[in-house]
């Protein structure tokens, strides 16, 4: 073995004369003049790690790592200064004493001949600096974290009556934060999915593909807020960023301001100005008003005809508190537009009024994209084709992040006989919000419309495993489970979707079809007498009817029934073509006859 004096490197090669760093003529053997413990570059074994040199030269270059073999180290354990470049883990060694008398003099010999290696060592560092900044940094940039779940705010009041509040809250901030451009926010029918639950953020983050997860604790006492706030870098497993905010609930509003602008900058290493304009804009000064919208979409996303009348009573209170407030008045129209599925309300009571709030959100705020899918819902139930398209279109141009306005898209898509498009617009939508329980249903529906039954039958599966309380997926397991000739399976499904709407029209029906087609005659009928009450009520569809006679092969009841709907212009009648129950009619020619006269494509 041959060494240099100068700058103590080895080499094996027994014929080479001179050092390949620093020209020296090599030595058999350890040199007299090498020290100890090279100054050059030092690598210390896993596990151990130092905290600065003494040297008052910038000349070094440390490399230290506690990854363990083949693992590359995380940004956290890469820091740099001045004088040095270290790659750390983070655990601690006591520093390097500073070097005297003869020592120096052999390290100043040792530094001199080292400068080639060093330069080498710090090419290594600046690199592994550079691939992390490009990691945390990105192009141009932008900022490290391009996707986010904002998880629901728990609420540790352990006071229900307040649960509004950490929810609408979470929602609040959800919409901020998706107002920045080229950040992906997951939407709240996806987050949602995991309140209540103890689910590791890790897993989250693998579960919804996202980068951070921000989470959040509200408490109320009194007139006194405190959230606490956690930011996460789940795929590095570290915090980013945490915070706790102490205000009275009239600050409520300029607190959900507050917090959106400091989560967005930390998200962001630049914010401009027109961004942060963006993430704080509030729909409303007035902390009455906005309590009173939290509470009214807390109840709307119930979808109940109790929970929808709550609702309609708090958006009201909103929008008497702030005559201005856009969001509310979308609310209203969003609640009447549902009330004929949910409470079996006339369209000529429910479609007027949601026309109303839908206009007047959009005359308050031309660029509200709920306010426009709204109008584009109202057009819809109200069989204004065209209209509707053009609403859900302009929606979609304001903010191409909106679920929903894809999803009721897809549904008028579907009545126009445009089965491709829509199914398109629905895969968006899932695309967008992937864990939604109704943009799951619609997607399932899709496979209905191309009869592929298998496909529709795993996809309520799927849906059941993620929402085991929502009634609807076991309503399309038990058409799947009939299209399949699989009855018995078929009949307990649509039983227990019944059973779980608390025997909703709707669901009443699909069970009333589905003891039609099995040839359980009596069973069906007094479903139909059940139903038939409830029409004379105003809580029932004459569709919901028409779909029990239709499964029984009387067709000229099953028209009798529908065309009542036409005559009510009932929002849903445009349903028939593609609900599965109505398959038996579409051969008549009453069936063409009737789509024509509502204004749709043949």
């Amino acid at each position: 073995m041959k060494r240099c004096p100068e700058c103590g490197r080895d080499y094996n090669d027994d014929t080479m004369s001179f050092c390949l760093d620093d020209g020296a003529e090599l030595l058999f053997g350890p040199a007299s003049a090498q020290s100890d413990e090279p100054a050059t570059a030092i690598l210390s074994e896993p596990g151990a790690i130092a905290t600065g040199v003494s040297s008052d030269e910038p000349q070094t270059a440390i490399l230290h790592s506690t990854a363990a073999p083949g693992e590359a180290p995380t940004r956290a354990q890469i820091h740099t200064t001045e004088k040095t470049a270290i790659l750390s883990t983070g655990a601690e060694a006591e520093p390097q004493e500073s070097l005297s008398g003869s020592t120096a003099k052999q390290s100043f010999a040792a530094r001199r001949g080292a400068k080639p290696m060093i330069v080498a060592a710090v090419a290594v560092v600046l690199l592994v600096g550079a691939f992390f900044g490009y990691r945390y940094f990105g192009t141009g940039g932008s900022g490290a974290i391009n996707s986010i779940a904002v998880m629901p705010f728990v609420n540790e009041s352990k006071n229900e009556d307040f649960e509004y509040l950490s929810d609408g809250m979470t929602e609040t901030l959800i919409k901020s934060l998706s107002e920045l451009p080229n950040l992906n926010v997951k939407p709240r029918a996806t987050v949602f999915r995991y309140k209540g639950k103890d689910t590791d953020l890790k897993t989250i983050g693998k579960e919804l593909n996202v980068e951070a997860i921000l989470s959040g604790r509200v408490v109320q006492r009194g007139e006194q807020l405190t959230l606490s706030l956690e930011l996460v870098d789940v795929q590095n497993d570290k915090v980013l960023w945490t915070e706790s905010y102490i205000r009275k609930q009239s600050d409520l509003v300029t607190l959900q301001s507050e917090i959106a602008k400091d989560v967005s900058t930390k998200l962001k290493s630049k914010l401009s100005g027109a961004d942060e304009a963006k993430v704080t804009k509030t729909s409303t000064a007035n902390p009455e008003a906005y309590q009173a919208y939290l509470k009214g979409r807390y109840f709307w996303n119930r979808r109940t005809a109790e929970k929808l009348k709550k609702a309609i009573e708090q958006f009201k209170i909103a929008t008497e508190r702030d005559p201005n407030y856009a969001l509310a008045y979308s609310g209203l129209a969003d609640c009447y537009l549902l009330l004929p599925e949910y409470a079996g309300t006339p369209n000529s009571e429910a479609m007027p009024q949601s026309r109303a709030y839908a206009e007047r959100a959009i005359a308050i705020d031309e660029n509200l994209a709920e306010g426009h899918t709204s109008l584009g819902g109202v057009n819809l139930k109200s069989w204004k084709w065209a209209e509707a398209e053009q609403e859900f279109k302009r929606a979609i141009e304001l903010n191409p992040n909106y679920a929903t306005s894809y999803h009721w898209y897809c549904v008028l898509l579907r009545s126009l006989g445009r089965f491709d498009e829509a199914a398109q617009k629905i895969e968006k939508a899932q695309e967008l919000d992937p864990l939604s329980s109704v943009i799951g249903n619609n997607a399932a529906q899709s496979y209905m419309i191309r009869k592929d039954f298998t496909k529709m039958n795993e996809s309520a599966l799927k849906l059941i495993e993620l929402y085991p309380d929502y009634n609807f997926a076991y309503q399309l397991l038990g058409e799947s489970y009939l299209k399949l000739g699989r009855e018995t399976e078929a009949l307990a499904n649509l039983q227990k979707s019944a059973e779980m709407s608390n025997r909703a029209s709707s669901n009443l029906s699909f069970l009333g079809h589905g003891y039609a087609v099995a040839g359980k005659r009596s069973e069906a009928i007094a479903i139909i007498k059940e139903l038939e009450e409830r029409f004379a009520g105003n809580e029932s569809s004459g569709r919901n009817i028409a779909a029990i006679y239709a499964g029984l092969g009387e067709k000229d009841k099953a028209f009798e029934w529908l065309e009542k709907d036409f005559q009510s212009r009932s929002g849903e009648l445009a349903f028939i073509r593609w609900y599965m129950q109505f398959e038996s009619l579409r051969g008549d020619p009453r069936y063409a006859e009737l789509l024509k006269r509502m204004g749709l494509p043949d």
